[in-house]
């Protein structure tokens, strides 16, 4: 294999190949969007709804590899392990390249999800081996930033495919881009983790993780809160280009709509770093799902009203709303489930993500596959997880209050 550089590379760089890294999960799902109806017409898909499930599988496979490749990079190290699933997201998407039917498709799906775990899981890891405190949150805010600009350009990267050549040069595209990181990676970053640190492998080390995690009350809430809002979110990107290409006849257009919902979702975000230390990430949890149930209930009287066919300037200003006050719930939500794991914070991050994943499927698949023609669905879906959440969070404190 490729031979590292024995010293470090600059911090620019360093940030920008660990921004290309976990942008890969981005790229693999939300490029796909515009092309959903595309892909299903080709591979003989009967029912619209279930094209969703292209993006659903890829999801499933995340859930299972997350729970693998913190533990692996743990014994073997973060690049090896960063191999394993990128040499697998290469194989799914060769896979996809050349399916002719939709199992196939969906097996592909699977495999890119398994692989592309790995960059998502272990470049946290690869973070948090170089840097820590508040040098390592200035390097992750910096991550972040650029990885909020990737759900914007790839719908956009998506439609210019699919409109001016065939989809499966998505799929190409995938295989190129994952090949140059893998080259990038290989020659530029050395190792981080180094042998007399590394942990032997060990699947018990996993069952114990799973264990304390769903034995400690705050961790487990926490968890299962994160996995309802997970769950909207796979609920609104599944259903999104039927409702936004199709319903509202948007076409090409998407992209520049899901691209408005992405900026409300990454500026809550970054505006969450900038105030998180002054407020608290409990009270900003509990205004953000106030804001956003609240939201939710109060648009259900004109979604109704309009048949569940509300003005798009309606159903957009409602949504930017939302997916604000979901950006400022979610990324705390994962910082107060951590808190009381950080003797195994690299297992038990590893579990929560995978846990909270799991959960999301039945919920996203549920309220996405729901979709009639009209939001009704997407909004009775977002309201209900939303007053779950808030009933969750009260039960969590609550608890952890008695203990």
């Amino acid at each position: 294999m490729f031979r590292s550089r024995t010293e470090a590379i600059g911090e620019g760089e360093f940030i920008a190949l660990t921004a290309f890294l976990i942008s890969l999960v981005a790229l693999s799902i939300d490029t796909m969007l515009p092309a959903l109806s595309v892909i299903g017409n080709d591979l003989g898909v009967n029912k619209a709804n279930d094209n969703q499930l292209i993006i659903s599988a890829i999801f499933l496979g995340m859930a299972f590899g997350q729970v693998v490749y913190g533990p692996l990079s743990d014994s073997v190290g973060r690049k090896p392990a960063i191999y394993l699933g990128i040499g697998i997201f290469i194989a799914g998407s060769l896979i996809s390249l050349f399916a002719t039917n939709f199992t196939a498709m969906l097996f592909a799906r699977l495999l890119q999800g398994l692989g592309i775990a790995a960059p998502r899981i272990v470049t946290m890891a690869l973070i948090r081996d170089k840097f820590a405190g508040n040098e390592m949150a200035r390097i992750m805010s910096f991550v972040v930033t650029l990885f909020i600009l990737v759900p914007v350009i790839a719908p956009v990267l998506g439609q210019i495919i699919i409109s001016y050549s065939h989809w499966r040069l998505i799929f190409a595209l995938f295989v190129l881009l994952a090949v140059i990181t893998l080259i990038w990676l290989a020659v530029r970053q050395p190792e981080t983790l180094i042998a007399e640190k590394r942990i032997p492998l060990s699947f018990s080390r996993v069952v114990d993780a799973v264990k304390e995690v769903c034995a400690n009350r705050t961790a487990f809430g926490y968890t299962l809160t994160s996995g309802f809002l997970s769950g909207l979110f796979l609920a609104f990107l599944n259903s999104s280009p039927q409702i936004l290409q199709e319903q509202y006849r948007l076409g090409v257009m998407f992209p520049l709509y899901f691209a408005t919902l992405c900026i409300a979702l990454g500026l809550a975000t970054f505006m969450n770093g900038k105030i998180v230390l002054l407020y608290g990430m409990r009270l900003l949890c509990h205004r953000g799902l106030f804001l956003f149930s609240g939201l939710s209930l109060l648009f259900l009287f004109p979604a109704y009203s309009y048949d569940g066919h509300p003005p798009l300037w309606a159903f957009m200003t409602y949504m930017s709303f939302a997916f604000f006050a979901l950006g400022i719930v979610y990324g705390n939500l994962n910082a107060l489930a951590m808190e009381p794991l950080g003797h195994i914070a690299g297992v038990g991050a590893a579990v929560i993500a995978s846990l909270s994943t799991f959960m999301s499927l039945p919920i996203g698949i549920l309220i996405g596959h729901s979709y009639n023609g009209s939001v009704m669905p997407l909004i009775l879906g977002f309201t209900g997880c939303g007053l779950s959440c808030i009933a969750l969070v009260i039960w969590t404190e609550k608890t952890a209050e008695k203990e």
